[in-house]
């Protein structure tokens, strides 16, 4: 994986995101403190360093912010990843927290796709519509080229399960990210 910048700009956000596996230190500020917590907890347990730095239309509410955010980091990553030879390619993970138990399994494949699961029983964490959790993986995964199934097995707790949903994402893609051969872990020989 290589180190990787990128930025985006719309009428609704202006992101620049760079991401770095050779430092593990962090800055991010997206507006949202919330979401901030979970982009920490997203790509420390990745393993990355980096900057996520969003400027959105937060008079209106989240939802640009998020799913942009989403956009341009799945973005980041693919291009970070290069030609994929030799990473793992599929992880999953489960993390508890507290009294919530969530599960993340995906396949670094190139075909972009995603299951979630995971009802929210509170609307709002904070500043932060918990609906969005799905907006942002939903963006994420259609951008990094990652086939992606999350679920929420129980809870009772939106942000507790946000929180597991997130650190389990980083932890199932550091597994799937990690370099294992010198062959593209494919059967047909290549990853789409």
């Amino acid at each position: 994986m290589r180190a990787v910048e990128l930025t985006r700009t719309t009428k609704e956000t202006e992101i620049r995101i760079c991401l770095n596996p050779a430092d593990r230190d962090l800055t991010i500020d997206t507006g949202i403190g919330f979401f901030d917590h979970m982009l920490h907890a997203l790509l420390f347990y990745a393993g990355l360093g980096g900057t996520v730095i969003c400027r959105g239309d937060l008079q209106v509410d989240g939802h640009h912010s998020v799913e942009d955010t989403g956009i341009v980091l799945g973005m980041a990553l693919k291009e970070a990843l290069g030609d994929k030879i030799g990473i793992r390619r599929f992880a999953h993970a489960y993390v508890p927290m507290d009294e919530s138990l969530e599960f993340c399994a995906l396949d670094v494949s190139g075909r972009p796709y995603l299951v979630m699961d995971a009802p929210m029983p509170q609307p709002m964490i904070g500043d932060y519509d918990s609906c969005l959790t799905k907006e942002f993986m939903r963006a994420f995964a259609m951008n990094s080229g990652i086939t992606l199934h999350l679920r929420c097995e129980y809870g009772e707790n939106a942000h507790h399960i946000t929180e597991g949903l997130f650190k389990a994402l980083g932890l199932a893609l550091k597994s799937a990210c990690e370099v294992i051969s010198d062959q593209v872990t494919s059967t047909k020989g290549a990853l789409a």
